[in-house]
């Protein structure tokens, strides 16, 4: 029996289309997480957040951050209330660096004339594709420090990832729920957790 070549054309699409989109949906924040609980924070505990004078001096992008904070605790059974006896402070910070490296797509091109046994030539040599060397990667890090009534630090984790997504919003909310995970009795140690967002 002969193959229809619409169907199998058809059939190969869609074994693409499901492929590329399954590759393609979501991607992977691996962050370096390290957290210390001395008391355990209760289940629906509240909290307000603290701002040291330097965030205050930033406010704008201390609210964004604390907004993807407020999510990540509410996550993990925390509510966000004015003067509640648990204050949390958020803190982020990011590095982007730039580097070059040796693709090996280099053409050249010149021209030459050769008499006897001696040779004159004028060349060049550099890359197919300027600038397609040159990689990003965006290092980041939040901490977030809870302190009881007294002041005393009770809970605090850090987390940090390096990769190539220049989407701080969305890297920063799966770095902030990595350094929840295990709330409020985390894992001792340093430790990887991976998180898993869209693209």
């Amino acid at each position: 029996m002969p193959l229809d070549p619409v169907k199998t054309a058809r059939s190969a699409l869609f074994l693409l289309v499901f492929l590329i989109s399954g590759c393609a949906s979501t991607r992977l924040i691996d962050s370096q997480v390290n957290s210390f609980a001395t008391q355990v924070i209760a289940p629906g505990a509240s909290y307000q957040f603290e701002r040291l004078p330097s965030q205050m001096a930033d406010a704008a992008n201390q609210a964004k951050l604390e907004k993807l904070a407020e999510q990540a605790l509410a996550k993990v059974g925390l509510k966000r209330q004015n003067a509640a006896p648990l204050g949390v402070q958020v803190s982020a910070i990011q590095r982007q660096e730039t580097f070059y490296t040796d693709s090996g797509l280099n053409i050249g091109w010149g021209l030459g004339w050769v008499w006897g046994h001696g040779a004159l030539g004028v060349g060049s040599y550099g890359p197919l594709f300027p600038g397609l060397d040159a990689r990003t990667s965006y290092w980041r890090q939040v901490s977030l420090i809870m302190r009881n009534a007294a002041g005393a630090v009770v809970y605090e984790s850090h987390a940090s990832h390096d990769g190539i997504w220049p989407d701080s919003e969305a890297v920063l909310a799966a770095m902030l729920d990595a350094a929840l995970q295990g709330f409020p009795t985390p894992s001792a140690g340093a430790r990887q957790v991976n998180i898993e967002i869209p693209r």
